[in-house]
């Protein structure tokens, strides 16, 4: 159940944001409650919205004096500062920050708001679109309990939420689960590349690869075995399985190269903060 009362303002409806308000809506989270900030919102996506009774707003001055309960940043990390200046006058002392905007951390955030600003950083993932994020969150100490628990409801909508409570662990969350949809993604490229180079029509090569993605995926989710069990599962001593993995498993395969890319990563995020 979403939290109910105070209206919601939501800066940015691009991927990110927007789908986390169709989620919402789609929870029974009343439309009235909503104002959408973002002078980039298609008019056919901004024509329904309003219909259904959300407040549409192209700029700061546009948007009606409320008492926010929830304000979500869901700007790039290269407008953060322009967004934080232009929302700052509508932000009550109690209003709950949420920033997922990646690398900006919650001491960028803070001035621009009270000393005691309620601030959450929350970092989620592309597969919010489907309901099937992971989002890492972490709160300053201004954010009560009570409050953390309706952040978690609105997170919840898109996926997965987990609480961290040292911040610097964040930029390790956006090499793993910020960034990671991108590597299952070339995964399923290179996939249908090696069909493709063993000889498959294309056509079949991508079906099996995406599909094969899809489906150990979904197997994965269901499954209460640890991966490297799921994994053991396929492999039959001495079979093709087995072959392949002596090779993704070599001391030079998937493992390092997969450790170097997230630690790349990592790192860029650090940079961005």
């Amino acid at each position: 159940m979403l939290p109910g009362g105070r209206p919601l303002l939501l800066v940015g409806a691009g991927k990110m944001g927007g789908a986390m308000l169709d989620r919402w809506l789609a929870r029974d989270l009343a439309a009235g409650r909503v104002t959408v900030l973002d002078p980039h919102l298609p008019a056919d996506r901004a024509s329904p919205l309003a219909e259904a009774g959300a407040t549409i707003a192209a700029e700061p001055t546009q948007v009606k004096a409320r008492d926010f309960a929830f304000v979500f940043l869901a700007v790039k990390p290269q407008t953060m500062a322009e967004a934080l200046r232009e929302i700052a006058p509508l932000v009550a002392s109690d209003s709950v920050i949420v920033s997922v905007a990646a690398g900006v951390r919650l001491a960028t955030l803070q001035p621009a708001f009270t000393e005691t600003q309620p601030i959450v950083r929350a970092m989620p993932n592309t597969p919010a679109e489907i309901g099937e994020a992971m989002t890492v969150a972490i709160a300053n100490a201004h954010v009560a309990e009570t409050e953390r628990s309706q952040v978690d409801a609105l997170l919840a909508a898109v996926g997965r939420v987990a609480w961290i409570d040292d911040e610097a662990l964040i930029d390790a969350v956006t090499a793993v689960s910020g960034s990671g949809p991108a590597y299952v993604f070339l995964l399923a490229e290179c996939l249908a590349e090696a069909g493709r180079e063993a000889g498959l029509p294309a056509d079949i090569a991508d079906l099996l690869a995406r599909q094969t993605v899809v489906g150990a995926g979904a197997l994965l989710g269901e499954s209460s075995l640890p991966a490297a069990e799921l994994r053991r599962n396929v492999t039959s001593p001495g079979g093709t399985t087995a072959a392949a993995l002596d090779v993704l498993m070599a001391d030079d395969g998937l493992k390092p190269l997969l450790a170097r890319a997230v630690e790349k990563a990592k790192q860029r995020s650090i940079a961005l903060g």
